[in-house]
């Protein structure tokens, strides 16, 4: 039984489905009056961030809060870790504090496995980015919300879609994740990217590569515009802003070139201008501020099925009594005023 979210290429389809219908569920529990669930009460859950974030940080400590969990957040900066202290020593401190899960962001690919594979830890670790590497959630809530606007339905996937990923995928850990996610629900999945910003070895990525922005978007159901990670660089990959911004920026000229159904995505922060026009990022056709909301969503949905499901964790889920008019087996997702009419 699986008790880690550590990477998309984790999961299966029946994986990635049960994480994104349990997700459909916590999103109306922000429709309520009282917006939690008594599921986390007595948790503890500890947001260790190693790296600077504002959105994947704040997103985590409210979906936690709303399953009712404790809430413990854990700045290397200012912390035993600024003054050389290792991940080893800080993951024990955890433990003996007896924290139930990790949700760790590190600057080093792979820190978030070397978490979960070690005795250092019991609890369950979600690895919320490392380094390059990947972000398993930012994948997931970008699929959730691909599946809303383009296949609603619970047990639907994304099979046949196609989804065009553009920009700095070289040191874009949401690409990684978001490839193999695509790829497990059905998506065709095609990366745009000028040659210095594509990876070494993407032919054995399930995905397709171009260089022509133009050629791809009339073909696109969803392109998502990545941030060039500059912080990343320690060289020149293309010559200039501008440069960059008329090859590979979406703009009017080029948004209107997609399909009428198709959206536009960015997991933020943006650089409006350059990567995207802000007439495009706020259009009718933009889910960026959508994919902030269901951020909250999903978290909320990976952790209660990693700490608070009854089935076992991140694996298919049992037919029960609740069904969706296609008759569709789901879980039930407790009233919190049930809770509190006890």
């Amino acid at each position: 039984m699986k008790r880690h979210l550590i990477s998309t290429a984790d999961l299966t389809r029946d994986d990635a489905l049960l994480i994104l219908d349990t997700a459909e569920e916590m999103a109306q529990v922000s429709t309520r009056a009282v917006k939690k669930l008594p599921t986390l009460r007595g948790r503890t859950v500890v947001n260790l961030f190693f790296e600077d974030s504002t959105r994947t940080r704040t997103s985590f400590e409210v979906a936690e809060k709303r399953l009712s969990a404790d809430v413990v957040n854990f700045s290397a900066k200012g912390s035993s870790v600024s003054k050389g202290e290792t991940l080893k020593d800080t993951a024990l401190t955890l433990q003996a504090m007896g924290a139930d899960a990790v949700v760790i962001r590190h600057g080093a690919s792979g820190a978030p496995q070397r978490l979960a594979e070690s005795d250092w830890l019991h609890g369950s670790v979600v690895n919320a980015g490392d380094g390059t590497h990947e972000h398993p959630t930012q994948a997931l809530l970008d699929a959730f919300t691909m599946r809303r606007h383009l296949n609603p339905g619970l047990g639907r996937d994304l099979a046949g879609r196609r989804i065009t990923i553009v920009g700095d995928v070289l040191h874009s850990r949401v690409a990684r994740s978001n490839v193999r996610l695509l790829h497990t629900l059905g998506a065709e999945v095609t990366l745009v990217a000028p040659p210095t910003l594509v990876p070494y070895g993407v032919e054995s990525w399930p995905c397709a590569v171009s260089y022509d922005l133009d050629a791809v978007l009339p073909k696109s159901d969803a392109v998502m515009m990545l941030r060039v990670q500059r912080e990343r660089m320690n060289a020149a990959f293309f010559p200039t802003q501008r440069e960059y911004s008329l090859r590979y920026g979406l703009d009017a000229k080029r948004a209107a070139a997609l399909p009428d159904h198709a959206i536009v995505m960015h997991p933020g922060p943006m650089v409006r201008g350059m990567e995207i026009a802000s007439e495009i990022a706020d259009s009718a056709r933009s889910t960026i501020v959508e994919q902030v909301a269901n951020g909250v969503s999903i978290r909320m949905a990976v952790l209660y099925l990693l700490l608070g499901g009854s089935e076992p964790a991140l694996s298919p889920a049992r037919p029960s009594p609740a069904t969706t008019p296609d008759g569709d087996a789901t879980r039930r997702i407790p009233d919190p005023t049930e809770e509190h009419s006890k």
